[in-house]
């Protein structure tokens, strides 16, 4: 039976996955029709759609996983279905973990202004870099799988059964996972600079804008500052997952503490809802393409209104 506490996170976590499947479903949809329209894959319809992508079987992923093992912990732990849930687990976070650097390094090389020689030959060389990039994520699944069979061959042999369980001790579990996890915690690292590197550039040239203003609102200050909200708010959101990861990750010490697990699961998926509301309120095309799917649903709202008595 679980508290009132943990139903109430259960049903935070479950509204904000039908959000994050519903929003990431939308973002893949718009993507696709725009390379449709204009007969070929932008850089940025490439990394929006597979970011999408990527969440939208990662949410699946999750809150599968954790509804599994709080409602049925027998069946989650039995047979080989939390290998092949920790198969995709894999696959999809580090997608999506790619994805989100790269896009990070997308807006990093197009809007920041550094005359730093490195920065403008990385600048002229976009497609370069994210294909570099692309060769870090394959290198990162090359690692990391015959780790993870190797985690799961260990813990069959201690059971003896064909059932394995994750309980370990709290240093072999932080050893395991920091290899397990290597290469996105590289990767988040490097989105964590990107950021901080293009809030800077932003903030230095916000503050230009505002020594040379005349008196007038600017809209290209308040371009800025908008961006730099933006920014902060995705900053946030990345912190918030890596540090929900970790608490899922570190309640397999603590199996009967579900709150732990639960709180753990809410906070990963509070950041895969939430920024993609930021991309949607952040990309002029996905906006408008919000506004006109929800203009009928505003007007049927009305019209059911003027028809109730």
């Amino acid at each position: 039976m679980l508290s009132i506490m943990e139903s109430l996170l259960i049903f935070v976590a479950v509204s904000e996955s039908i959000l994050g499947l519903l929003g990431n479903g939308f973002i893949g949809l718009v993507s696709c029709i725009d390379c449709m329209k204009n007969k070929r894959i932008s850089t940025i319809s490439f990394i929006l759609t597979g970011l999408a992508t990527s969440r939208f079987c990662l949410i699946w992923t999750i809150v599968t996983d954790g509804f599994l093992k709080l409602f049925s912990p027998d069946v989650h732990s039995s047979g080989n279905l939390i290998e092949y849930n920790g198969y995709l687990w894999i696959v999809m976070n580090q997608s999506s973990i790619w994805f989100a650097t790269c896009l990070s390094i997308f807006y990093f090389l197009k809007i920041s202004s550094f005359s730093h020689r490195i920065f403008l030959w990385l600048k002229g060389r976009l497609n370069m870099v994210l294909f570099l990039l692309l060769g870090c994520l394959l290198i990162s699944w090359l690692v990391t799988f015959p780790h993870f069979v190797k985690i799961a061959n260990d813990n069959r042999k201690k059971n003896k059964s064909t059932g394995w369980s994750m309980d370990m001790h709290k240093d072999e579990l932080f050893g395991k996972q920091i290899w397990l996890h290597l290469g996105v915690i590289l990767l988040f690292i490097l989105c964590l600079i990107t950021c901080v590197l293009l809030l800077t550039s932003l903030w230095r040239h916000n503050r230009r804008m505002q020594l040379n203003a005349t008196g007038f609102r600017d809209p290209s200050t308040e371009a800025h500052i908008k961006a730099m909200k933006v920014l902060v708010s995705f900053i946030i959101l990345f912190i918030l997952y890596f540090v929900g990861t970790a608490i899922q990750i570190s309640s397999v010490t603590v199996p009967e503490n579900k709150l732990l697990f639960i709180f753990g699961m809410t906070t990963t998926v509070l950041y895969l809802w939430g920024h993609l509301l930021i991309l949607i309120l952040g990309n002029r095309k996905l906006k408008q393409a919000s506004l006109r799917v929800l203009k009928p649903l505003q007007c049927w709202e009305k019209e059911k209104l003027l028809r109730t008595p």
